[in-house]
């Protein structure tokens, strides 16, 4: 009989597990040998394989009968170009991606919760997926796994980190003076209703620009990078290494107007937040020059006069 879990904390499974892991002293990793030897040499040890996940009711809802709503309820004929209903300026989108954001953040925060009772200091090689569950309309499973870590040293982080860097990426970053923050998405859903214009771009006989279409995915670009900006400085981090750029373009029904269309677009942003941690000053560096010749002291005298300038 499984014991009942009330959402937060560790589910008891994933408690069992770990606490058996403590006691016997192993580990598990998911870690090639390459990106095991890549780690311990920047001072890391695996100290177990952690996950996360959740499941999302994500079905048609929202401020209207749908997320995708244009909003544009002008006439076919009107010359007023329609315009784009973005997601990060509040139209009904916003609530299919503050949804999408929810599941993503449990799934990251169960495993996170996974490495610190490990005694983990972050996680590495961190790989986010979403999958329909199975037999379930509208539902979708955010899952992430990856290898928690823990520094030889005696300085521990005040949280967790996670990224979705591999071993052999997280030493490189660590030599050249930089850390993971966290994991993140960034995620924007723009819907345009196919206005008169757009309808005449897109039907002509000659090669021209769509503008329309151009500015929908302008703005659903812009939007998500704004929001990438947004989570990166509540990290703390000072930039973000890309792990993938998607872009979605589908087309629906518009809601309004009969017989016309709308155009939706999607775009997320996903990688980890990085920051610069602070090391000694680097020393001058000095230039050896030995004479070929007899002029040694000459040589000396000139560098002393030198230095004493």
């Amino acid at each position: 009989m499984s014991e009942s879990w009330d959402g937060t904390g560790l589910p008891p499974v994933a408690a069992a597990r770990i606490a058996r892991e403590r006691a016997d002293g192993t580990w598990s990793s998911a870690l090639p040998v390459g990106e095991f030897a890549a780690i311990r040499s920047v001072g890391f040890e695996p100290v177990g394989q952690v996950m996360g996940s959740a499941v999302y009711r994500v079905g048609r809802s929202g401020r209207y009968w749908g997320y995708h709503a244009c909003g544009y309820r002008s006439g076919w004929f009107n010359d007023k170009p329609a315009p784009v209903a973005l997601s990060g300026d509040g139209a009904p989108s916003a609530a299919l991606v503050k949804v999408l954001d929810d599941a993503r953040r449990a799934a990251l925060g169960r495993m996170t919760a996974e490495c610190a009772a490990l005694g983990g200091d972050g996680v590495v090689a961190a790989q986010l997926t979403v999958a329909p569950f199975p037999a379930a309309p509208h539902c979708l499973e955010f899952k992430v796994i990856g290898t928690a870590v823990r520094a030889a040293g005696g300085v521990r982080p005040y949280r967790p980190f996670t990224s979705h860097l591999d071993g052999t990426g997280f030493a490189k970053l660590v030599t050249a003076g930089w850390v993971p923050v966290g994991l993140l998405a960034g995620m924007s859903v723009g819907v345009r209703h196919d206005d008169y214009r757009t309808g005449m771009q897109r039907y002509s006989w000659s090669n021209q620009e769509v503008d329309g279409w151009t500015d929908l995915v302008r703005q659903v670009r812009a939007d998500a990078r704004a929001q990438v900006r947004r989570q990166v400085a509540g990290l703390g981090g000072d930039g973000m290494i890309l792990a993938d750029n998607s872009l979605r373009v589908w087309q629906e029904p518009c809601m309004y107007r009969d017989k016309q269309t709308d155009h939706i677009t999607e775009n997320v942003l996903y990688g980890t937040a990085v920051a610069r941690f602070a090391g000694a000053p680097a020393r001058p560096r000095t230039l050896t020059v030995m004479p070929l010749n007899g002029d040694g002291d000459r040589l000396r005298r000139r560098l002393d006069r030198a230095a004493r300038r």
